[in-house]
């Protein structure tokens, strides 16, 4: 690629970075960045209806740039169709999952708001609908995605990352 996409999609596994390196990839490009969560949850942790969801992200994608943390199934749809690039974080499950440990843990105790200011808790933390067991359950199924998409992609441009060192040096290079 030539010259910088002006709509990008960052995809992982639960605690790769998606929204970290979304809002550096923005920071460097001046691209808009957009929280899927901010999209998706609404205070007390209650999600926003689906079909809520997909009109808020047919609005984000009809804007001529931007960057976006992730691209839920039920809208990844409508994500794919103006993407031009995917950033895949294709990472090992240790690195992600304790990442994820590690920013679980601060953000309870810290109580330091996610999105429309919802905080985690130790509690939340082991529940039925934990983040932790979501990472378990969506891992294999995120990664062989990933893999499927760099091997053929669906439609646009797709880099598969595989390290945090080779996506600094990928982050760079925009």
């Amino acid at each position: 690629m030539t010259s910088t996409p002006d709509r990008i999609v960052v995809y992982g596994v639960t605690g790769s970075g998606k929204s970290t390196l979304a809002a550096a990839i923005a920071a460097r490009t001046g691209l808009p960045y957009v929280s899927a969560d901010d999209l998706s949850w609404q205070p007390g942790w209650v999600p926003v209806p689906d079909a809520e969801q997909r009109r808020r992200i047919t609005e984000v994608c009809a804007g001529e740039r931007w960057v976006l943390d992730a691209a839920y199934g039920k809208w990844r749809d409508i994500v794919f169709a103006r993407t031009q690039l995917v950033v895949g974080l294709d990472y090992p499950r240790r690195l992600s999952l304790s990442r994820l440990l590690r920013r679980t843990v601060a953000r309870a105790v810290t109580r330091k708001p996610v999105c429309n200011g919802n905080v985690e808790s130790l509690r939340q933390m082991f529940s039925a609908d934990s983040i932790i067991r979501w990472h378990f359950a969506s891992f294999a199924v995120t990664r062989a995605r990933i893999r499927a998409w760099a091997a053929e992609s669906p439609g646009p441009e797709i880099v598969r990352l595989t390290s945090p060192r080779e996506t600094r040096r990928w982050l760079a290079t925009l």
